[in-house]
């Protein structure tokens, strides 16, 4: 099987050398000081107590790539449009492609039933690029719960988590799915299958949501956001409304805010993404993991208003930094 991984930061870097180390015919589109990087000396990965290099194909050019089976979106959102406009020569008539992004995609409502049904998120996909340039047809939904980091271009250190969870956006079963979960688990990941991609889109969007914009308004890690009583009775407070909205959505995230704020607790210490982002000066995903959320209750008239004042001050905060997209601002 033929892999494209579409930018090698810390997700797609972890991805291709773990897929590339059990043999998978993996290539790499980047740019910039990463395929400098991974041109020289190929990809470094830290994971599992094991130090993995391998030497995938690495090009700024799709055409120079070619057609794949498989494609890895592994960018964060606010780079998302500019890496997927490039990418047609790798799709062949049967390529899947597998959006690995944090928060709620441009996918999510596009080839659903119930409320909302054919809908486009304008937060993350304002004139419909993303869905020209990805039918829904080609998409498989896709969770990833592996931490990486960056240590720098094409040296990743994976510090926990293996789960990656895949499905049909449509929710039907399908051999695709099956058979991408079997590569996943071949390179050693936990590759799982669900008939209900949406739902498991939405119970890691539950803590994203929270976590990530309070720790850009506060400087915080998430164990200290926790362990704050006034804090964490705001998380509670947010989780509750985003689970009604679910719910108005049809969508069950099938667990409780006290659970969910516990599973991160156990982790310790974790400077979300988000913060990460914003210490490094990098856009940060504010439209994805909480815009979007805002948008589709307003479609769907559900009031949120906790949730919109989150996102009105974080936005704001992101914007007064000058982390956010070109575009976006004002």
């Amino acid at each position: 099987m033929k892999i494209a991984i579409v930018g090698a930061g810390a997700i797609g870097g972890f991805f291709a050398a773990r897929l590339a180390d059990v043999g998978y015919d993996v290539s790499v589109l980047a740019r910039g000081k990463t395929l400098d990087a991974v041109r020289a000396g190929g990809l470094r990965l830290e994971s599992e107590g094991r130090s993995i290099a391998v030497r995938p194909r690495a090009s700024d050019s799709a055409a120079e790539l070619g057609v794949h089976d498989l494609v890895l979106l592994c960018v964060k959102a606010p780079a998302l449009p500019g890496a997927v406009e490039p990418i047609a020569p790798l799709l062949g008539p049967d390529t899947a492609v597998v959006p690995a992004l944090n928060g709620m995609p441009w996918w999510f409502f596009l080839d659903t039933p119930g409320m909302l049904a054919g809908y486009r998120l304008r937060s993350v996909d304002p004139d419909g690029m993303l869905e020209r340039a990805v039918p829904v047809s080609r998409v498989v939904g896709c969770v990833v719960y592996p931490a990486c980091t960056s240590i720098e271009p094409a040296y990743i250190r994976h510090t926990g988590g293996n789960r990656v969870i895949l499905g049909e956006p449509r929710g039907e079963a399908s051999p695709r799915v099956h058979a991408l979960a079997e590569v996943l688990c071949k390179a050693g990941l936990a590759g799982e299958t669900t008939d209900d991609i949406r739902k498991e889109v939405w119970t890691k969007l539950l803590g994203n949501l929270c976590f990530n914009p309070v720790s850009l308004l506060t400087g915080s890690s998430t164990d200290r956001l926790i362990d704050d009583p006034l804090i964490y009775r705001l998380f509670l407070a947010m989780m509750e409304q985003a689970i009604a909205l679910g719910h108005e959505l049809g969508i069950d995230a099938g667990i409780e805010p006290r659970q969910r704020i516990a599973n991160t607790r156990k982790l310790g210490y974790v400077k979300t993404s988000m913060l990460q982002d914003a210490e490094a000066m990098r856009p940060v995903e504010i439209e994805g993991i909480l815009g979007t959320v805002v948008e589709a209750a307003h479609a769907a008239g559900q009031p949120i208003a906790l949730l919109d004042a989150v996102y009105a001050l974080s936005r704001k905060r992101a914007e007064v930094m000058g982390l956010l997209p070109s575009g976006q601002a004002g």
